[in-house]
């Protein structure tokens, strides 16, 4: 009998996940119409087909999430496979599991594995593209967004406002001087991002573990969390700013340096008569240029609330994903879950839409820092780690919210 490798153990869970999860919507598309049907019939549906809807859907949420976390342990290398034997490598793997510096402290000079002012050191290129791999496999936003890598603490970028203008002539026709464009000057500083896992010696002492493969696999949902939330709604002081820290305004009226919005025309709520129509509005309020590679965002109690709407056909505007790291899609476009975008409510922007990759950038300054620190909580040995982020919107023009408003 043959022995699945790790690769392919996982490959078969995702299958069988992926097979499940298609079952698990045709059930909740099955209870769904019947829900409707009831509602069509008698202006309402029965409790207990409401709580089987319910049921279902809170299935779907959890085989979503099951799905994202074999998606993202399938992206990591197996234990013991750590990748190049460099000498700053093994200088830093020394420093990370018994605290000697010796080997560090002669790279100087001749590596990026330096001292910082307060005792911290740089990690090599290979720990912190490591970091960076797993980060960006966590981070759902940073999968659809522009992400840059900076060798200063700010980024600035200059951006035309008004558009370039063009003209056309004939071979031997006088050109007319074009406008100059109206550029603005986009400012994206790095805000600090720090964790500290902790480890026992017994792991560090491991010679098979990968000790900079654990770093990653620690730092990774804690920085993912913290980074998201700002690339949503940070305020920009020491961090990113977020897509819904920028000043809204209703589309029609939408200008250079704000985000515009489109309405849903009931406050709080989709309109019950036409609830897909909002959404087809805020697909189409960007320009044809933003909408080829555009998507969804928004948290799973949205997404909960949209797998119940049809189209005027009948059909489903929710799509399950057909693999596992595929997106589910909504209207044909992809749909990527933030849980720190709002719920729906009053006067809130819960759905965003649009290109992102255009419209919002994510700066990494160059080089992870890491401090040991084996006194602060004995037995343990902790590991203050850093890295610096910025980010904000680049184009005021690819993004657009719906808004839960009259």
């Amino acid at each position: 009998m043959k022995t699945l490798t790790p690769k392919e153990t996982k490959s078969a869970s995702g299958k069988a996940l992926m097979s499940d999860f298609s079952k698990t919507f045709e059930s909740f598309k099955n209870a769904n119409d019947e829900r409707l049907a009831q509602i069509e019939a008698k202006s309402s549906a029965d409790a207990l087909t409401e709580q089987k809807v319910a049921r279902i859907d809170a299935a779907l949420t959890e085989q979503s999430k099951r799905i994202e976390r074999l998606s993202i342990a399938q992206t990591q290398p197996t234990l013991g496979q750590a990748a190049g034997n460099s000498e700053a490598k093994s200088a830093w793997s020394n420093y990370i599991r018994s605290g000697d510096l010796s080997a560090l402290k002669s790279l100087e000079g001749k590596s990026l594995s330096t001292s910082d002012g307060e005792g911290g050191y740089v990690a090599p290129v290979e720990a912190e593209s490591m970091i960076d791999r797993a980060l960006e496999h966590a981070s759902p936003f940073r999968a659809i967004a522009t992400v840059r890598r900076v060798g200063s603490g700010q980024f600035r970028k200059p951006v035309s406002a008004g558009g370039i203008t063009a003209g056309w002539a004939g071979e031997t026709d006088v050109r007319t001087e074009t406008t100059a464009p109206s550029l603005d000057l986009l400012e994206f500083p790095a805000g600090e991002l720090y964790a500290m896992p902790a480890a026992t010696q017994t792991l560090l002492d491991d010679g098979v573990a990968d000790v900079d493969q654990w770093l990653a696999d620690e730092v990774r949902d804690v920085f993912a969390t913290q980074e998201t939330a700002a690339f949503m709604t940070g305020d920009g002081v020491n961090k990113p700013r977020g897509i819904l820290d920028y000043t809204q305004v209703n589309n029609d009226a939408h200008s250079w340096g704000n985000i515009g919005t489109v309405s849903t025309g009931i406050d709080g709520d989709f309109d019950d008569a036409a609830p897909v129509d909002a959404l087809l509005d805020l697909v189409y309020a960007p320009q044809s240029r933003y909408r080829a590679d555009a998507s969804f965002v928004m948290n799973r109690r949205t997404v909960s609330a949209i797998r119940k709407f049809k189209d005027a056909d009948g059909n489903y505007i929710w799509q399950a994903a057909t693999e596992a790291g595929t997106p589910s899609t909504l209207l044909g476009y992809s749909l990527t879950e933030v849980e720190d975008m709002p719920d729906i409510g009053s006067g809130t922007t819960p759905i965003a839409f649009g290109d992102f990759r255009r419209g919002y950038l994510i700066v990494d300054r160059q080089g992870v820092r890491v401090l040991r620190d084996p006194y602060s909580a004995k037995p343990f040995v902790l590991f203050y780690t850093t890295k610096r982020v910025g980010g904000g919107v680049q184009d005021f023009n690819a993004i657009k919210l719906l808004k839960f408003a009259a």
